[in-house]
């Protein structure tokens, strides 16, 4: 399968994930998936009028475009022209190119949310008129009108995150080279499924603190950061604490709250990203999938429950009381 990678508007921090894929890297993962990389521009060697044959050739059908993936968002200013963000040396603008591509490729990918639903790029007043390729925030129609189908009948498949985890890429393009990825297989956002049907709660190393509501107060401190500190890790959609980054790292094992990378309109939270808004007290973004009730009559129970041990290591930025040995009966 042939694969062109287009860069739009973004920090290309999504190229920079995908570099850390490990065993095998990127470029063994598409090799041996039988995935031909027509050109990358940050990794392809091709420039210039190199790159303006091969798009000519994509456009006259001469070359087969199997699978486009862009990675960022499309500024569609000054007033829908697109100019705020030209394809070097073609004479044509990024939103040109996809709005003309789109339609050749048996599959459209949107790495990262700016490439999905606008994301960091379209944040605050959004002056590029910045947007997904096929969601404009939670708004399904962007660049590409919510009733556009691939060759094979599926929308744009949505790989969110900020960055994107590069085992999503790269398991997302392997399913599609073995066309095994289907409707059933995304969910309501064209999200895979197979990372979007955990939470970012699932697998954090702070679920113990989580269990007895025993919170951290500062960003170095060990508990849990749903309280005070903005985690909305039980509200996000990915599996990061399952398959870390480079098999050790995340954002909540780094110390910094999960902020919902992977939803559309997570960049405008209306609230630093490391507050907790609240109502009388109480956490305004409590876990979706039970009743607020229920959740506040166990979080009740629980910190009234808390052993001495995790509620100081809650408020220490290391182990300050070790998990006791009272009951550990010597060798003989």
């Amino acid at each position: 399968m042939n694969l062109l990678w287009l860069q739009a508007s973004g920090c290309g921090g999504c190229t920079m994930s995908l570099l850390c894929a490990e065993d095998p890297d990127v470029f063994d993962a598409l090799e041996g998936a039988g995935i031909r990389l027509l050109w990358h521009p940050a990794f392809s060697v091709q420039t210039g009028a190199d790159v303006r044959a091969l798009l000519d050739d994509i456009l006259a059908g001469r070359v087969a475009l199997d699978l486009l993936c862009v990675e960022g968002a499309i500024a569609r200013g000054p007033r829908g022209t697109g100019r705020y963000q030209m394809l070097t040396g073609t004479g044509q603008s990024m939103l040109h190119w996809v709005l003309a591509l789109a339609p050749l490729a048996r599959h459209v990918v949107a790495v990262g949310s700016c490439a999905a639903f606008g994301g960091m790029t379209a944040a605050g007043g959004n002056p590029s008129d910045a947007v997904g390729l096929q969601y404009d925030g939670s708004h399904s129609g962007g660049v590409l009108a919510h009733e556009f189908r691939d060759r094979t009948g599926l929308p744009v498949i949505n790989i969110a995150g900020c960055p994107t985890h590069p085992g999503w890429v790269l398991e997302t393009l392997m399913l599609l080279a073995a066309d095994t990825l289907d409707h059933d297989g995304l969910d309501g956002y064209a999200r895979p499924r197979f990372f979007a049907d955990h939470l970012v709660h699932h697998g954090c190393s702070r679920n113990e603190f989580y269990e007895y509501k025993a919170s951290a107060r500062a960003l170095s401190d060990r508990g849990c950061m749903m309280e005070h500190l903005g985690c909305i890790g039980t509200q996000a959609v990915g599996d990061c604490n399952i398959r870390p980054w480079n098999g050790a790292g995340s954002c909540t094992s780094g110390g910094y709250p999960c902020i919902n990378c992977t939803a559309p309109e997570f960049e405008d939270p209306r609230h630093a990203f490391t507050q907790t808004p609240k109502i009388a007290g109480i956490p305004v973004g409590l876990p979706t999938d039970m009743p607020k009730a229920w959740f506040m009559a166990l979080a009740s129970l629980s910190k009234a429950a808390t052993p001495d041990r995790i509620a100081t290591n809650a408020l220490s930025d290391r182990v300050a009381v070790p998990p006791s040995l009272r009951n550990k009966r010597p060798r003989p």
